[in-house]
């Protein structure tokens, strides 16, 4: 479990002006990572547009980024649903070499009890051949996973590590942290609140914004889980407006903006996202361009 713990990034699925994929891009993408600070790389979940990526991009995204990692770093790979029987067979069919762990988010739109959610990720539990990440994210999934629920599947079912937690509610966050099992790990899925949730005792964050900034991200983090508040927090202010920024409109149209202001890749989304407004855009052009001045 000590690879999960530090900054790990949620990467964006780079496209061309044409929506194909730009696989140079995220070559690029994942070596500037691996070459910044970055500890580990999650492939296919929200931020990686996983709803509007057919079944052959994904596989070859996920070749790209093996063969770009080369071992490097811990790849975590997005397996979610709400169609509970769908999961259980991609994970008893999909190759996990290569694989480190699962991201699997709270089953969405279909809104089940804790119950319901309980045994959804029970037969995840015996049915994936790597350790799981749970992804609570309560604002995408219409209903949250309530701590209980989360500490019963922690206690329960030895191969869920670890909580993505992302519903920007401080309460749940510590509640979590205070009544968790000794080797259970609660992940950040909420930039704004990483550091505060590392120092209090979390196991630092999935980012979106620490794939344009690694190397001050992944500092911030660091100098968090060591205790030193005042010197993490002079990077947090330094990165909280363009943090702000890429959750403006829409994650992740926000990100690929400053993505392309570091010119690593294009804006390009796939409907039904849409590109950042001109006024954004712009917004976020002068901050990078003052952070790199």
């Amino acid at each position: 479990m000590q690879k999960f713990i530090g900054t790990g990034v949620a990467l964006v699925t780079p496209f061309k002006e044409n929506n194909s994929i730009d696989f140079d891009a995220l070559t690029n993408l994942v070596e500037f990572n691996i070459n910044n600070g970055t500890d580990y790389l999650v492939i296919n979940g929200t931020t990686g547009e996983s709803s509007t990526i057919t079944n052959q991009e994904k596989l070859k995204v996920i070749d790209i980024i093996a063969k770009t990692n080369k071992g490097r770093l811990p790849l975590v790979l997005g397996v979610g649903g709400n169609n509970t029987a769908n999961v259980v067979n991609e994970l008893k069919t999909r190759d996990f070499t290569n694989i480190d762990a699962i991201l699997s988010v709270v089953p969405y739109y279909s809104k089940p009890t804790q119950e319901g959610f309980y045994e959804h990720f029970k037969l995840i539990s015996e049915a994936s051949p790597v350790d799981i990440i749970l992804y609570n994210v309560p604002g995408r999934t219409a209903k949250n996973m309530s701590v209980e629920t989360i500490l019963r599947l922690a206690k329960e079912c030895k191969n869920i590590i670890a909580i993505k937690e992302a519903g920007n509610n401080t309460q749940q966050y510590l509640e979590l942290i205070k009544n968790k099992p000794s080797d259970f790990l609660i992940i950040s899925g909420d930039d704004d609140l990483a550091l505060a949730i590392t120092l209090a005792g979390g196991a630092g964050v999935i980012s979106v914004i620490g794939q344009a900034f690694p190397k001050e991200f992944s500092k911030m983090i660091k100098l968090g889980l060591e205790g030193k508040n005042k010197e993490a927090y002079q990077l947090h202010f330094k990165l909280m407006d363009v943090v702000n920024y890429i959750f403006e409109e829409n994650n992740p149209a926000g990100i690929k903006t400053v993505l392309q202001e570091l010119n690593i890749t294009s804006n390009s989304v796939r409907l039904p996202l849409v590109k950042t407004s001109n006024e954004l855009e712009l917004k976020i052009a002068q901050f990078v361009s003052l952070f790199n001045s």
